[in-house]
């Protein structure tokens, strides 16, 4: 059964710009000024984004001078995929034997 914790991520994960977020980083690592380039997103609002992304263990920085790198954490989306296959196997095994509760 899913937690709280990973209804929170998929929360996060259901907004369209850190969605497109993960999607880019997902190919390469980028910096804020690559991801604003790439989604049209003003810096601040794309700043706030990452700040939840980053809270949420989605991503993670790497300094380099005067810009912060950012790249996907994939273990994190490997174990709600995970989670999500799982879910989708109990349903399978629910329509298979026709359980159903009684009125």
């Amino acid at each position: 059964m899913m937690t709280s914790v990973d209804t929170d991520l998929i929360r996060v994960l259901a907004d369209p710009l850190r969605l497109r977020i993960v999607n880019l980083l997902a190919h390469e690592t980028l910096c804020t000024t690559h991801l604003v380039e790439e989604t049209g997103a003003r810096q601040t609002n794309l700043s706030n984004h990452l700040k939840v992304l980053r809270e949420a263990g989605v991503v993670e920085t790497e300094p380099c001078g005067r810009f912060t790198y950012y790249r996907l954490r994939p273990d994190v989306l490997a174990r709600l995929a995970g989670q999500f296959s799982d879910l989708a196997e109990t349903a399978r095994t629910t329509v298979e034997t026709g359980r159903k509760r009684a009125c």
